[in-house]
């Protein structure tokens, strides 16, 4: 599904953040990404969601480099992304409309098609509405919602778009404990529905071991290579109250001391 080789980028007039680094990642895998502040976690994300081009190496995704942003990507960023101006309704159906516009574009050969799907429907989007919840919300606007609502309405237009990438940036930092353990527990919920690929970037131990399979541990840049955990426990009911859960976070916080 992801393929990183020899991956090397820097901001303009500054070190390199990743020098030669090298990093797979196989099909329907649940990734949490951590380090410390400026480590690179969200230039990772952008690299791959082909926001951001590398300098040196290759990306690939599902077989095909990312020289832009692909439709089967779905981004969820911390600040939502939300249109201030349009309802929870239209800030979903905002994927809908795109793919109408760009129904006649084409690409060549096998490229992968950078543009939103065309074939959504008003049914699609009333389901993914309801499946988190918020369909009773539709015509409220973004200031007249809580944080938790808003992400779940980010989280709902992403995965209108049909996946099979899905990258989060810290989604969950700015709610409340609450909200943040059953928006963690319905991610976990939404990756066995629908087999998406996810890549969870954090700054928090315990939320990286609770959602990630495998953990991605990034030092201070230049990072040169891909330190991985394995964690077989996350996503499985109860994972939190189980000991295993407490000896890998003691894990990730050894790893992050030395990264």
């Amino acid at each position: 599904m992801i393929s990183v080789d020899r991956l090397t980028f820097a901001y303009p007039d500054q070190p390199p953040i990743f020098r030669d680094f090298t990093w797979k990642s196989a099909v329907c895998a649940a990734w949490a990404v951590i380090g410390p502040s400026g480590c690179g976690k969200s230039t990772l994300l952008y690299l791959l969601a082909g926001l951001r081009q590398p300098a040196g190496g290759q990306i690939f995704v599902d077989g095909q480099p990312v020289p832009r942003p692909r439709a089967s990507t779905g981004l969820v960023l911390q600040d939502y992304g939300l249109l201030p101006w349009a309802t929870v309704w239209d800030n979903v159906a905002l994927v809908m409309r795109m793919g109408c516009f760009y129904r006649d574009k084409r690409t060549e050969g096998d490229a992968p098609r950078p543009y939103p799907r065309s074939d959504i429907t008003s049914a699609q989007i009333e389901h993914w509405l309801r499946r988190l919840g918020i369909f009773d919300l539709k015509d409220k606007y973004p200031s007249q919602i809580s944080g938790g609502q808003r992400q779940r309405t980010a989280i709902a237009r992403s995965l209108l778009q049909q996946p099979n990438l899905l990258l989060m940036d810290e989604p969950f930092s700015s709610l409340d404990a609450l909200t943040r353990e059953d928006l963690q527990r319905l991610t976990v919920e939404l990756r066995q529905e629908t087999g998406v690929t996810t890549v969870i970037v954090t700054h928090n131990i315990e939320e990286a071991v609770y959602l990630g399979q495998c953990i991605l541990v990034l030092g201070r840049a230049p990072n040169t290579e891909a330190r991985v955990i394995e964690n077989s426990g996350a996503g499985c009911p109860r994972f939190r109250s189980q000991p295993a859960y407490a000896q890998k976070c003691s894990e990730v916080r050894d790893a992050l001391a030395v990264a």
